[in-house]
This record gives C-alpha cells, structure tokens and sequence, in this order.
C-alpha cells in the first residue's frame, strides 16, 4: 500500500499548473449517457475516482478511447445496459450521478446505493424524492435502486428542502431529456454546476437557464449533439496549493483559474496575512511571517467557505499566531483528521461541531493515517511544515481526488517521495 514520506521544514516556491476539476468532470461524464452520438471531453484529471466513473460509463455499453493527441478521452454509445453494479459505485458517491440519466434516456435504471469517504450522512432521498416528481417509480432491494419511468419522464417544479450538490446533478442531467419545462429551487450553485455543467449541456443542445441565485429552468430538448468540451480547473486543488504556500511562507504562482471562483478562500488568506495578486486565470500568492488567527471560520454551501478546505484550513490554523474556531455545518464527521495533527504537535480541541485550534504549534514529524480524500491533503500540508521525517499512510484516499500532487509539490520545493 502507497504512502509518503515527507522531510520537513519545506518552503514551496514556483510555479504550479492546476488539473482539471474533479468535481466537474463527475457531472460531465455521467451526462455523456445522454448521448447518442460520440463526445470529446478534455483536461480530465487523472485520479481514482474518474478512473472509477470511465469504468461505470464502460459497464453500462459505452466505448471509452483515449485520444493521444490531445489526451482527451471520446465516449461512444454501443450496447447499453442500464445496471450500474455495487462494485463500481461502491467506493465513489458520484456513482448514483448515472440514475437520472439512464432514467431520462432509457427510461430505467438499476444502481447500488453509493459510496466514498466516510465523512457522515449523505443520504439518498434528495435524489429520490426529485426524480419521483419528474416521474420515476423505485424501491429499493439489498442496497440497489431499482427505478423506471415507463412514460418517460416529465418537467416538474422541484424545490429541495436543502442544498444538495448531488441532487441538483441529478435533477439537472434528468431534466435535460424530460418532456416539457422543469423548474429547480434551492439549488447547489457550485460554479462546477452552474457554470461547467450548465455550459456543457448547453453547448450540446440542453436548453438551461439560471433564473436566480439558487434556481434554474431546464426546456426538456428530444437529443443532445455531439460536442469536444474541456472540464475546467480544480477550485479544491488551487486552494489547497494557496494553503501550502502560506503555511510554507513561501510564494507559488498557481495557474488555471479564474480567482473569481474562489475569491471567499483568497479573502480569508489575506485575512490571516497573505499578499494575493489576482490575474485573469492564475494567482501568486505569497505567505506572511506570521499567520494570524480567525475568530470563527463557518463551511457553508458555495459561495460560503468549502467544506472540502476545512481540513487544510485547520493545518493552516495550527500554525496561527493565537486561537481559531472552525464551525463543520455541511458533514458531522469531517473532524477525522484532527486526531493525526495532535500526532504532529497540533493543539485541537473538539466540541460537537467546532474544533478550537491553538495557534503557534511547532509541527515534528510522525508517522500518520489517512482517512479520507481532503483529511489526507491536510496532514501533507502539516507534514511539509513538520521538522523531520512524516510518513503519511493509505494515500489512496488521497490519489481519489489530487493528479500526481507528489510530482507537483515536488517541483516547487518540497522533499516528497511515494513509497510503495
């Protein structure tokens, strides 16, 4: 089994070109089920969990091709079956991205019920309770949904009664096909829906239109049309990188993105003291001498701070100069990385769903469990501050969500090595 080890103190310095987003790309290729005529998708990051989903996408009927031109990779109908079996969905959440779809489409589909990091309650039923409206029928049966939508499925008004990233997906992706209008309220507005997603479908043909902040019109359309898109950068990666940099104090000039999508994350870090200057599609970012605390750091949905850099903010805050509170308010069990900073040096106290940090830790190196995919990035990010030696153990949770990060960290500065 694959871990690091990481010779600490580092300070990062350079350059670092972002991956595609992970969080997009998920959507993207469960939409590709659509299709009856081939797609193109570029700047696809090359991480378990897409790997995972390809496979998915293969099982039920498509051909999967990887161009090695332009390292795109072309997804083509051919013999479809509608079963998305327990042991491809089983470790990846997305996996129930493919019901709507396959339903919209093909008017039935059976899938396990879903995986991923252990993280608290992601339960089902947004999806469900949004495609009963559109017109599906389901039960469920030894952990697999079994779902039809004999007359097809039908535009409804849907509101959620609570922000879901993945419900929204699904309703979007289901709605694409469906006869007549749909409206969407409460809607999950992470730009890798409201803006990749949309752009995506729309490009293809979708008829997709964001009425408000949180609420979308979807004109069901009869066929999508072939198209070559490219998934865009990792928002999730780029912060994690500005975190590196300023608990580093170094200076990392990140490209990619667009610092608009995460100008909450960059407020924040200027915040606590680091110099940010913002260009068209990248970011240099500059770490302070000493890092100040935040009083109260609250995850809330997007456009609030991400619950997927809670974790790495929290490295970050050991490190402040005075106390912080991170208040988790999206996942009840997203404080597992808490335990293996102490092994650092870290100064955490747990209270229901705060941690309180006690700033100015001196880091030295351990060794330390991953846990999941963002609490792995964190004890990295930890361990390059740490002095001495960190071995950071069952990275796999890590390879679900970052492209080659050891490669990368490596290039501006830090003493990283995979072990197998």
């Amino acid at each position: 089994m694959d871990r690091f080890l990481i010779n600490g103190p580092c300070k990062i310095k350079g350059t670092i070109n972002l991956s595609g987003s992970k969080n997009a790309s998920l959507p993207i290729l469960a939409a590709t089920i659509l299709f009856e005529e081939p797609v193109e998708i570029k700047n696809l990051p090359n991480v378990k969990d897409i790997r995972t989903m390809l496979d998915l996408i293969k099982s039920l009927g498509f051909i999967v091709k990887k161009n090695k031109i332009n390292n795109s990779i072309i997804i083509k109908k051919k013999n479809i079956k509608t079963f998305a079996s327990y042991s491809l969905v089983k470790t990846m959440r997305a996996g129930i991205l493919v019901l709507g779809p396959l339903l919209s489409k093909y008017k039935k589909a059976t899938t396990s019920l879903p995986g991923g990091c252990l993280i608290g309650a992601r339960p089902v039923n947004f999806h469900l309770n949004a495609l009963g409206k559109l017109g599906m029928k389901h039960c469920i049966k030894k952990g697999y949904i079994y779902a039809n939508a004999e007359k097809g499925l039908k535009g409804s008004t849907i509101k959620f009664p609570k922000i879901s990233v993945g419900a929204t997906e699904n309703a979007i992706l289901a709605a694409t096909l469906a006869q007549g209008k749909t409206i969407l309220k409460n809607c999950a507005i992470e730009p890798e829906i409201k803006i990749d997603l949309t752009n995506f479908l729309n490009k293809a043909g979708a008829k997709i239109k964001w009425i408000g902040k949180r609420s979308v019109e979807i004109e069901g359309v009869k066929k999508l049309n072939s198209i070559s898109y490219s998934v865009m950068a990792d928002r999730i990666e780029c912060g994690t990188f500005c975190v590196a940099a300023v608990i580093s104090k170094g200076e990392v000039k990140i490209n990619g993105l667009n610092p608009k999508i995460i100008s909450t994350e960059l407020k924040l870090l200027k915040k606590i003291g680091a110099k940010i200057k913002n260009f068209e599609d990248s970011i240099l970012i500059k770490g302070p001498k000493k890092i100040k605390s935040i009083k109260l750091l609250k995850t809330k949905e997007y456009d609030g701070f991400p619950t997927d850099l809670q974790a790495p903010f929290m490295a970050l805050l050991c490190k402040a100069n005075g106390k912080s509170v991170i208040q988790e308010r999206i996942f009840e069990n997203r404080f597992t990385h808490v335990g293996e900073l102490k092994r650092l040096g870290a100064k955490i106290s747990i209270i229901k769903n705060k941690a309180i940090i006690n700033g100015n830790s001196n880091f030295e190196g351990a060794e330390l469990m991953s846990s999941d995919l963002r609490a792995s990035v964190a004890l990295v990010i930890a361990a390059i501050v740490a002095k001495g030696n960190s071995i950071i153990n069952r990275i796999y949770h890590l390879d679900r969500g970052y492209e080659k990060i050891e490669n990368k960290l490596r290039k501006v500065g830090v003493n990283i090595k995979r072990l197998s």
